[in-house]
């Protein structure tokens, strides 16, 4: 994908804040250093993004957001601004988990953005600029899934329009019909083409590989019959190979995770005293609290090092055959 016209091929790619990074090609397949795209205003692409008040009281800032600490005060950088977190009103920060395809959406002769997100949303980011001069406008949201939207855009029933097949958190993939035309796009409602997952078991995973959640799509004709078919990438949960433990391993085991019980029930507490309804006002409390959480997570991590695990987890890659 060449975005800014000049001969070589470009690399795109979404980020847990949200914002789009574009790698620029060059000579024998280098890459320059990546850099954050921005719309035509000069202001950050980060579709999804904004500031939420919370059922419990404090701010979610939903997208690509830092905590930073100036003379003793604790601030959230977004677009730009910061914005002081106090124990009246304390701030969160979580990231959108982009997800992005290159495409002429419109068929004008540059390439559009397709941008999904954690909350399961498909934006269209428009070049407004030309082939070898991108200007990216106003994101349009322009098709839903549960959540964490992975788009591909393909020509998926054949009929010489761009449509979207997109994973979702669950494992599933979906396929959204381009009911208008080459010029006009306009999307039908998802339709599940490939199943969600089964669930997985954090405490009792699979020991065989089982399809998992997080669905990447890439569509291709893996047997050269002519259709088009289906590869999916996922994160997945097995129990691991494990020789099985001695008696005396177990009986070890079996203290370890009694030990780790009432640390895991103090540790929740805490959690509580931070983010619930009850939670601490002043800084000194904050302090206090957030230093026993520290000192408690390493005693808890030095316990849990010391079993065996419960699971793996891997990346596979499913092929679905086009019938």
């Amino acid at each position: 994908m060449d975005l800014n016209g000049d001969g070589y091929n470009d690399i795109l790619s979404g980020s847990w804040p949200g914002s789009i990074y574009f790698f620029k090609g060059g000579q024998d397949n280098t890459y320059a250093a990546p850099e954050k795209l921005m719309n035509k205003n000069g202001e950050l692409i980060n579709v999804g993004s904004g500031i939420e008040n919370q059922p419990d009281g404090r701010t979610l800032i939903r997208g690509d957001a830092k905590f930073v600490t100036e003379n003793g005060k604790t601030y959230v950088v977004f677009r730009g601004e910061k914005i002081e977190s106090t124990p009246d009103k304390q701030l969160a920060t979580t990231g959108l988990a982009t997800a992005v395809c290159a495409a002429d959406w419109d068929e004008d002769g540059d390439f559009d953005l397709i941008v999904g997100n954690t909350q399961g949303n498909i934006f269209l980011v428009p070049n407004e600029g030309t082939s070898d001069s991108f200007k990216f406008g106003e994101e349009k949201a322009i098709a839903k899934v549960s959540s964490r939207a992975g788009p591909c855009v393909v020509d998926w029933d054949s009929d010489g329009d761009l449509d979207i097949l997109v994973g979702a958190e669950d494992g599933s993939v979906s396929f959204c019909e381009n009911k208008g035309d080459r010029k006009s796009p306009k999307l039908a409602k998802a339709v599940e083409i490939v199943p969600k997952a089964e669930g997985m078991s954090v405490s009792n995973p699979p020991k065989d590989a089982k399809r998992g959640t997080r669905s990447k799509i890439c569509v291709a004709d893996w047997n050269g019959d002519g259709k088009l078919d289906l590869l999916v990438g996922d994160v997945s949960r097995q129990k691991p190979d494990l020789p099985e433990p001695t008696p005396e391993q177990k009986t070890e085991y079996d203290r370890i995770r009694k030990e780790l019980e009432p640390l895991q029930r103090e540790y929740s507490d805490l959690v509580v005293k931070m983010t619930g309804p009850s939670r601490v006002k002043t800084q000194e409390e904050i302090e206090k609290v957030n230093k026993e959480i520290t000192l408690l997570s390493k005693r808890m991590s030095e316990l849990q090092d010391k079993l065996p695990r419960e699971y793996e987890t891997h990346g596979w890659v499913w092929l679905f055959l086009r019938k």
